[in-house]
């Protein structure tokens, strides 16, 4: 019978998975459109292609100016100034300041030649059509982004390995960058196992269960950005499921192998994952609960993962383990932070030393605003417990628990 044989804290786990895989994108670089390029990692540094602001842009609504011309103007004594004209926006200026003119500048527009800086509209009074009033000076430079201020051409904006944003499509449009190098999706093999498990459309039978953790995982997976690939399920027959795996791994950049991570006689993933190609597993067993029946594996380059078969702990592995995985596949060593939010906790929640605890909550706002965490208890083989819950307290393998009205983080599922 396998053994639980070196249990680690899930971060350590990982990391030792982790620094076994190449940084640079598994399943190779491929060319997209900037304008679909959301939550895809960049596959090689993207160098600014010019310089932006390209010309001195006015902040705001105003006047161009010669900056010298305003020093000394106050509310008692405004400074006079000649108004030539204005540059429309979209144009070029075709005026240039003498001393003691202006012309109207808009925000985003350029300013006239000579001009240096820009009074603020109102800090002006019109005199009549063709006079206005300065009544606050203006240093060069003042009001104005000056051409580079925002990115220089040739500075680095995006580096490889970095998940693309929203932002990050507008800044590459900006400077005319309309298709950029990504990290092609790996492709994760999803494998369920077990005598007990049908798939979704069959009616179970006595003692049997539908397919739970293929699609929850499978949806992990997809939203990490790599591509799930469903495998299909295999009873309680070793080699039966050793071919399958041998095929999911092949066809794969990455294997996850569930319901087969136990101590029992009848799971024998971990035998599975030793032969599956050189390291073999790395860790059988993480400090945590749920989860601790867990493996981590490395086969011949490519990452094993087993899951509990538990639809809650292979959630709440797949989280810790899954999904980073999947990003450092793509050349992601920093994958986007889960959405966090502190909150006040509604009971106590008990825990043992030595292992880290994540439990369901429920996020209620409170009267005054303030987000209490109602822990939603049920077994690690219910997946309502998570369906009711949209969130997860840690409790850190130090802590003997935490206490009702304690703040915590809640990791937002």
């Amino acid at each position: 019978m396998p053994e639980f044989f070196n249990v680690l804290p899930p971060e350590e786990a990982l990391a030792l998975l982790l620094d076994r895989i190449p940084e640079r994108p598994a399943a190779g670089v491929s060319v997209v459109e900037t304008t679909g390029a959301l939550g895809r990692v960049v596959a090689a540094e993207i160098r600014a292609t010019e310089s932006l602001p390209m010309f001195p842009r006015s902040t705001m609504d105003g006047y161009s100016v010669r900056a010298a011309d305003t020093y000394g103007a106050s509310d008692g004594l405004p400074a006079w100034f000649a108004l030539v004209g204005e540059v429309p926006m979209g144009r070029g200026p075709d005026i240039s300041l003498d001393v003691g003119e202006t012309a109207v500048a808009y925000t985003g527009g350029m300013l006239a030649g000579n001009a240096d800086a820009v009074v603020m509209m109102e800090h002006t009074q019109a005199v009549d059509a063709h006079t206005i009033e300065v009544m606050r000076p203006v240093a060069p430079g003042e009001n104005v982004a000056q051409p580079g201020e925002d990115v220089r051409v040739e500075e680095t904006v995006l580096p490889a390995g970095h998940v693309i944003r929203p932002q990050d499509i507008g800044g590459l449009l900006a400077l005319g960058i309309e298709h950029i190098k990504v990290a092609e999706r790996p492709r994760v093999g999803i494998l369920s196992m077990g005598d007990e498990v049908v798939a979704p459309s069959i009616t179970p039978g006595p003692g049997e269960v539908r397919d739970v953790n293929t699609y929850t995982v499978a949806g992990q997976v997809t939203a990490a950005g790599g591509t799930a690939a469903p495998l299909g399920l295999v009873g309680d027959d070793y080699e039966r499921q050793l071919d399958a795996a041998r095929r999911g791994l092949a066809e794969s950049d990455m294997l996850v192998l569930s319901a087969g991570s136990s101590v029992s006689a009848r799971d024998r993933t971990v035998d599975i994952v030793a032969e599956l190609g050189e390291p073999g597993p790395l860790v059988h067993g993480l400090a945590l609960r749920p989860g601790k029946p867990a493996i981590v594996g490395l086969c011949d380059g490519k990452p094993v993962i087993g899951l509990p078969g538990n639809p809650v702990s292979a959630m709440v592995v797949s989280s810790l383990l899954v999904r980073p995985t999947v990003y450092r596949l793509m050349g992601c060593a920093d994958p986007p932070p889960l959405n966090e939010r502190a909150a006040l906790l509604a009971q106590d929640v008990p825990s043992a030393p030595g292992r880290e605890d994540y439990v369901p909550v429920r996020l209620i706002e409170s009267s005054n605003g303030t987000a209490i965490a109602h822990p939603v208890w049920g077994k690690s083989g219910f997946i309502f417990t998570l369906v009711r819950a949209n969130g997860l307290v840690r409790v850190p393998a130090d802590a003997g628990g935490i206490y009702a009205g304690e703040q915590v983080q809640v990791r937002e599922l």
